[in-house]
């Protein structure tokens, strides 16, 4: 009989390679294996009796997106298991960082952050609902880190010219701070005090009057700095570097002593927590790339999403994880609401 036992994880984007323990699959015959998703096959990247690795495809249909997986080998077919592939939202994008949710209107924030100096014709877009793209900013250059207030005002990061930037209502945007440094990661803690990441290696607090002064210290970053604050108000950063798959999430204290939280993850960059404490990162981990759950006591850590090119990740409060890769804005019902420390 053949019978699927377990999917690791249960949620991916296309392209992200996930796992089937099985039992009674027949791989002898490649030609006759194959794996559905909803009613679209994927891509078999190996098989054993007891295992499978799988790909998520690429054109899975709007009806199959929910509909799960089964495995079809020797003439069988097995049961369908849950599984979420993810929806594209939008896509020619540029994000380098987490994207941001407002939580009024349900819109998507992302950015075409660009090469190094270089000018975008839009860098900020405006994600509706229902997967409208519409231009919000064009005179930032390399924006990179994106955080709301409670009163729903937009921050926004250039790492070109280390200026941290409110944009008001009527898409207006003001310096809040200079001279940040390469200014990457971005988060705003219960009192209205933003954190700035220079990925040069500091991390810069600025209060809600814009004044700077540098926060803590950690090692310089190949990459964007990735900030979150988690319910136990501590500071939570990634910073991708070449250590392989020896790398941290590093805790920040409130009087910036910086200490290792959870070592094991190959370049962790997008960060988030959800109302329990537990973190969700875009990681590597056992050679599975995602969005990587960690306990709040950070002693497990599990895959969550599978994506092979995600850099950012937020929640919005519909229980749907908003994802961000190299180039696309993706979106996936999972149930987990986000926690947000202006609204804590």
């Amino acid at each position: 009989m053949l019978e699927v036992l377990q999917v690791r994880p249960q949620a991916g984007v296309p392209g992200g390679l996930i796992i089937i323990d099985c039992r009674g699959f027949d791989a002898s015959d490649y030609a006759d294996c194959e794996v559905l998703f909803g009613e679209t096959p994927s891509r078999i990247v190996s098989a054993s009796p007891d295992r499978v690795l799988v790909t998520v495809p690429d054109d899975v249909t709007k009806a199959d997106r929910l509909s799960g997986l089964q495995l079809m080998s020797a003439g069988q077919t097995s049961p369908r298991m849950p599984f979420l592939v993810a929806e594209l939202l939008a896509e020619n994008l540029h994000p380098v960082a987490n994207p941001v949710c407002d939580p009024e209107t349900g819109a998507i924030f992302t950015t075409i952050s660009g090469a190094r100096g270089k000018k975008v014709e839009v860098s900020v877009w405006r994600i509706s609902q229902d997967g409208q793209s519409t231009p919000f900013l064009d005179n930032i250059i390399n924006p990179t880190g994106l955080a709301m207030d409670r009163e729903g005002t937009l921050y926004v990061t250039s790492r070109n010219d280390g200026t941290l930037y409110r944009v008001s209502p009527f898409r207006e945007v003001v310096p809040v701070a200079e001279n940040l440094g390469i200014a990457t990661g971005l988060a705003i803690d219960r009192m209205g005090n933003l954190f700035v990441g220079d990925r040069q290696g500091t991390i810069y607090r600025v209060t809600p009057f814009g004044e700077a002064s540098p926060h803590a210290r950690l090692e310089p970053s190949m990459a964007a700095y990735h900030l979150a604050f988690s319910p136990d108000g501590y500071l939570y950063v990634t910073a991708p570097t070449l250590a392989g798959t020896r790398e941290s999430i590093y805790r920040v204290t409130p009087a910036g002593q910086v200490e290792p939280w959870f070592i094991g993850l190959g370049r962790p960059q997008g960060l988030a927590f959800d109302q329990a404490g537990n973190a969700y990162v875009c990681a590597s981990l056992n050679g599975l790339r995602g969005v990587i759950k960690i306990t709040p006591d950070a002693q497990e850590a599990e895959p969550f999403i599978a994506g092979a090119r995600l850099v950012g990740l937020t929640f919005d409060n519909r229980g749907n994880a908003i994802l961000a890769s190299n180039h696309e804005i993706y979106r996936v019902p999972v149930g987990v609401i986000g926690y947000d420390p202006t609204r804590a």
